[in-house]
């Protein structure tokens, strides 16, 4: 599925049920760059293929159970790592990005850095952490936020970033960590660590924002205006006016890819498992979405699935 700005900004009705971009400019597309395929691994994870490299966003394939979608939810739930379900889903990353270090974003990643040797980019806590599965220190590349690092087909724009809230203002498992721990052993022993977004850029291609909690400092996103934007959806309304603060400031992205809004804790099997809480959530969202930028075009991913955008 190719999804590009231009298409927005042809003629409505050849288009009806492809609604316009707000307040988008169309934006010259490169020559010479290479093919771009996006595949959502659900939650928050992507893998991203670029000519012949791949990177990974929050690759989270283990989906093991901890009572978080069937009550009660155990704190102290065992660490997993299902190879069988990993499988060769990630490929063979050159890079990984980790937005932050919840079980749901970190776990599976130094298995795969470590099967792939893949280079794992996240907080001083991921980089720490990595030491504690041990990973070694060369492959493991500490951020903040303001970094941008060149990779040759693509670019990657890190920017600090927040961790969503929860009805009571608060979040699972804060924390950082400022030295190698002992290696985790339950999904306690891996705390929020910071918060990162990044903002993948194909050469001769689409720009891509990637978001694993909902939550954002505006001021930093000034300047990214992504072609495409993987937001992650809310699961409560403590931080206000979410969406159209966000596309504002993101200066109102052609498409939108909606993320971190399935039950992760079952197979990947399409159409995601959603509870019915968490489809009233998605279905807030992209009632929002469509209201703060009616031409803003929408995509509900679905696993695996192979998507293409264009500048």
């Amino acid at each position: 599925m190719t999804i590009g700005r231009r298409l927005f900004l042809g003629s409505a009705a050849a288009f009806a049920a492809v609604p316009e971009v707000a307040s988008a400019a169309p934006r010259r597309r490169g020559a010479g760059g290479p093919a771009a395929t996006f595949r959502w691994l659900g939650t928050s994870g992507w893998r991203i293929d670029i000519g012949a490299k791949t990177l990974l966003v929050d690759p989270y394939l283990s989906r093991f159970k901890t009572g978080l979608f069937e009550p009660p939810f155990n704190q102290e739930a065992e660490l997993t790592v299902d190879t069988t379900r990993i499988a060769d889903h990630p490929g063979t990353p050159q890079a990984i990005l980790v937005t932050h270090t919840h079980w749901d974003h970190f776990n599976d990643v130094p298995h795969i850095a470590g099967r792939s040797g893949a280079r794992v980019f996240g907080t001083l806590t991921a980089y720490h952490l990595g030491l504690a599965y041990g990973l070694p220190s060369d492959r493991l590349s500490p951020v903040k936020g303001g970094e941008v690092l060149d990779f040759g087909d693509y670019t990657v724009e890190v920017v600090a970033s927040l961790h969503s809230r929860n009805a009571s203002y608060s979040m699972a498992f804060p924390g950082v960590r400022v030295a190698p721990p002992p290696k985790p052993a339950t999904i306690a022993d891996l705390p929020e660590g910071d918060t990162l977004a990044y903002q993948v850029t194909v050469r001769g291609g689409p720009s891509v924002f990637f978001m694993g909690a909902s939550d954002f400092v505006e001021r930093n996103l000034a300047g990214l205006a992504p072609d495409v934007a993987m937001i992650a959806v809310p699961s409560t309304d403590v931080t206000p006016a979410y969406v159209p603060r966000l596309l504002a400031a993101l200066d109102w992205p052609a498409t939108v890819v909606p993320v971190h809004w399935d039950n992760f804790e079952t197979e990947l099997h399409n159409p995601p498992t959603t509870t019915p809480k968490d489809r009233d959530r998605l279905e807030k969202f992209l009632a929002a979405v469509r209201q703060a930028a009616p031409r803003t075009h929408i995509v509900l991913p679905e696993y695996l699935t192979p998507y293409t955008f264009a500048r």
